[in-house]
């Protein structure tokens, strides 16, 4: 568990965090999380919208990445993930099936 601090108009790369659950609550800001979904057989990204006091919930092996579209604020969560090891597979888009690289 750790908070992080997520810069102004700065986004993650997709990628994924493997078997781990991760938790994450707002602490201020307004950070954006995107997600792969199908829609009638085609690819598109899902965006949920976030501010203080929300939760989201990151599925095992979910698609997705971060992102502070604000100009001037940065977003703080705090991070919980079901795992002891902090995984993170690089994905090449959203939409890939195969992993880049882990670190």
């Amino acid at each position: 568990m750790g908070e992080t601090r997520v810069a102004p108009g700065t986004s993650s790369s997709d990628h994924h965090h493997g078997e781990s659950e991760t938790a994450i609550y707002v602490v201020s800001g307004h950070p954006e999380f995107v997600y792969a979904e199908e829609s009638g057989g085609e690819p598109r990204e899902k965006r949920v919208k976030a501010g203080p006091g929300d939760y989201v919930y990151v599925p095992p092996y979910v698609a997705h990445r971060e992102e502070n579209p604000d100009p001037d604020e940065e977003a703080v969560v705090v991070i919980a993930r079901s795992t002891q090891e902090p995984v993170v597979v690089n994905l090449q888009s959203l939409f890939a099936a195969d992993s880049e690289s882990s670190t």
